[in-house]
This record gives C-alpha cells, sequence and structure tokens, in this order.
C-alpha cells in the first residue's frame, strides 16, 4: 500500500513519522513537508470551500501518483487533490475538523475523510486551568510589576499588594461540554471546584454521577466565578456571548475563551471589562485586525491574550497522527473505520 504523507509546521513531517512508525517496512510511505509560503489564490468552487489550510494543493498533486491513503494535517486538498491519485481511498486529517478538505468531492468520489477528535482535549483543558489559575491570582499584575523594574526580596510582606483568590470553593460554568469541558471539569473538580454546565446538546446522563450540575444559561451566568467557553462555533453561533449575556455574568467574575473567536462579541467584552463588570478575561483567541491595529482588549490589565496555544503541544500533535494510525490499520483489514466524516457517501472499507 503506497501512502502520501504531508507534514507542515503545526503537524511536522517527524511527527507523522512517530506516529506512523508501526507501519515502516510494511507500506511504501512517502513523505513531504507542505511549502507554506508558496501562494495560492483559490479560484473554483472546491478551493473556495476549503479554510483553514495553508500552502499551495499543486505541491499535493506533483507528490500523489498511485497512492491509496494521503495524511494531512493543514494542507489544503480539493477536488484536483483528490484526482490526482485515481487509487485515492483514504484521507487521514490529523486534526478534529476537516476544514481544509472538499468533503463534498471526496464524497462523490467514494473517497472517504477521517479525523482525529480529541486529540487536543487535555491540551485546551490544562490551558484552560492554568487562566483560570492567572486570573485568579492576578499574576499578569504581578509579573508586569517585576518586568517594569518593580524590587523584590526586600521584604517577606511585599505580596501584600499582590493579594487573589483561590479556586477552591469558587464556582465554574461551563458552556459546553464536550471532550474539552468534560476534561476541564475534572481538573477543576479537583481544585475544589463546583462545576455548573450549560450544553443544550447533551444530555443529563452524559454528566451523570461525574459531580457537575446541568442547568439554563441564565443560571449559570448568574452564579459562576468562572466562566468558560467551550461552545462549536456555527453560523448561528457567531458572537453568542454578547453584551447581553456578559451583563447576566456574576459580578466580579472572570471570562475565558478557549473555544474560537467568532463565539464572543469582543467590543462587548472590552465594554464589560472596562465597567469593571467582569474582573478579568484569559481569550487564546481573537479575531483577525488589520496590521499594526492591536485592538482594546490588549489594552487591558486584566487580559491574557494568547496566540491560538490551545492544541500547540507536542503530545496533542503526536496524538492526531496516532490517532488516524488506529484507525488505517482497522481499513487495512476490512473492518469499519470509527471517524469517517462522511460515513453516508463514502466507502468505508478495502
Amino acid at each position: 500500500m503506497k501512502i502520501l504523507v504531508v507534514g507542515d509546521s503545526f503537524v511536522p513531517v517527524q511527527t507523522f513519522e512517530a506516529g506512523l512508525a508501526r507501519f515502516a517496512g510494511e507500506h511504501e510511505i512517502q513523505y513531504i513537508h507542505l511549502d507554506m509560503d508558496v501562494p495560492f489564490v483559490p479560484i473554483t468552487p472546491s478551493e473556495r470551500s476549503i479554510k483553514e489550510y495553508a500552502g499551495n494543493p499543486q505541491q499535493l498533486v506533483d507528490a500523489l501518483h498511485d497512492h491509496e491513503i494521503l495524511f494531512v494535517h493543514g494542507a489544503p486538498v480539493t477536488e484536483a487533490v483528490l484526482d490526482a491519485s485515481p487509487n485515492l481511498k483514504v484521507v487521514g486529517v490529523a486534526r478534529g475538523g476537516p476544514v481544509n478538505v472538499d468533503l463534498a468531492a471526496a464524497s462523490d468520489r467514494g473517497i472517504a475523510v477521517i479525523t482525529a477528535p480529541g486529540r487536543n482535549s487535555d491540551a485546551v483543558a490544562d490551558l484552560t486551568l492554568a487562566f483560570m489559575i492567572m486570573l485568579a491570582r492576578g499574576i499578569m499584575t504581578s509579573t508586569a510589576f517585576i518586568a517594569s523594574g518593580g524590587r523584590t526580596g526586600d521584604s517577606v510582606f511585599e505580596g501584600a499588594q499582590f493579594f487573589g483568590h483561590e479556586l477552591g470553593g469558587h464556582i465554574l460554568g461551563l458552556v459546553g461540554c464536550g471532550n474539552v469541558g468534560m476534561r476541564v471539569a475534572s481538573r477543576a473538580m479537583a481544585f475544589g471546584m463546583p462545576v455548573l454546565v450549560f450544553d443544550p446538546y447533551i444530555s443529563p446522563e452524559h454528566v451523570e454521577g461525574s459531580g457537575i450540575a446541568m442547568t439554563n444559561l441564565e443560571d449559570l451566568l448568574a452564579r459562576s466565578d468562572f466562566v468558560s467557553l467551550h461552545a462549536r462555533a456555527t453560523p448561528e453561533t457567531v458572537n453568542f456571548f454578547d453584551a447581553t449575556k456578559f451583563r447576566m455574568m456574576k459580578e466580579g467574575a472572570f471570562f475565558i475563551n478557549t473555544a474560537r473567536e467568532t463565539l464572543v462579541d469582543e467590543q462587548a467584552l472590552y465594554e464589560s471589562l472596562v465597567s469593571q463588570h467582569i474582573a478579568g478575561a484569559a481569550l487564546d483567541v481573537l479575531r483577525p485586525r488589520p496590521e499594526n491595529a492591536p485592538g482594546p482588549l490588549l489594552t487591558l490589565p486584566n487580559v491574557i491574550v494568547t496566540p491560538h496555544i490551545g492544541g500547540a503541544t507536542y503530545e496533542a500533535a503526536l496524538r492526531g497522527v496516532q490517532i488516524l494510525a488506529t484507525q488505517v490499520e482497522r481499513y487495512l483489514v476490512g473492518q469499519p473505520m470509527q471517524y469517517v466524516v462522511n460515513q453516508d457517501r463514502a466507502g468505508n472499507s478495502r
């Protein structure tokens, strides 16, 4: 069997090699590294249908010949790529959502597209807890004090000006409780935090016996000391957290978003922070802004912003490849693969 593997800056060739080591010697595997700087202007409907990709699909077209399996992370998989190998049967995407793949074109060709759901759940949950601790203890204020020349070591009482809070006993409200939310909840409860959940897409049985209490959104916002957003980004959830919902939050609470930037009305969040209704916010995602226009949220001392690092761990990258490898093992012995996102229209066995 011939496999083409396309690494990129997030999941490089070395990570793919480690995750696919079990296939070494048994199958013909070709590794290439995506040139992410090659310009690409989408023209065709297929090219315009994909998003969150890097590089030019022509690099994949040139490398594909009679390969049966294609592994990618962020490379663009258009209909031209899918047509480049007449033997192509499976496209494996080492991420949770195959947004860089033309699913309709794959389905029309009977090509199964598999993903790696939950590969970064632990990484994002860890970052969420780190944000909660940083907000509760005011870490950004104390580190800024040192960075600006503040002295330390002169007195055992110098911490008196940087009092914060412990997590234990404070209520965490989770808006969305899928793979990431459940992991955040278990970590928070280990700190002694009661956990409330609002998620209209799960049943009470999903959290039954876990120590989590399900409630409605209004109650969650009114009672929670920390509100952490873990909902899916859909056309219906654009600006889901708007001025109304921020006003509904408990005064002095903290807001965290490690999900998607489109879920939050950033101007409404800024106004809530400036009015001090919300005590602070931590955001792993922000909407793109024009060059040299950092945006008002970045000017606030009680806001933490990171450049979408939630899933950026070595373990998460490797886990994504390993999930794909396990699915391909099933494919090789004629068993149905578990994470086929176009199950109804594409083939799922050899």
